[in-house]
């Protein structure tokens, strides 16, 4: 049987996976934009959570590759704010 943690871990882990894998099938799609918030979001979110869960159930290149994408995801998200028009928020 599994312990708590590790289950934990592959459930946080699994969430992140639907996520940056939902994030592109929506891209593909054209129901996001790449330089959008929510498909930014998605891929941060997404990232920390399989950090998250690498960092119980190690593997240095997975490790690494979501430290990128964790990058990516922040420039894209600064990108996004940096950009967007203050008077449609209203």
């Amino acid at each position: 049987m599994q312990e708590p943690i590790q289950l934990a871990a592959d459930i946080v882990g699994m969430s992140g996976t639907a996520l940056v894998v939902g994030a592109f099938f929506l891209l593909q799609l054209n129901k996001v934009s790449p330089k959008g918030l929510v498909y930014n979001l998605m891929n941060l979110v997404g990232a920390l959570f399989l950090l998250f869960s690498l960092c119980i159930n190690f593997n240095l290149a997975s490790f690494v590759i979501e430290i990128f994408w964790i990058a990516a995801s922040l420039i894209g998200l600064y990108g996004y704010w940096k950009n967007r028009n203050p008077e449609s928020d209203s």
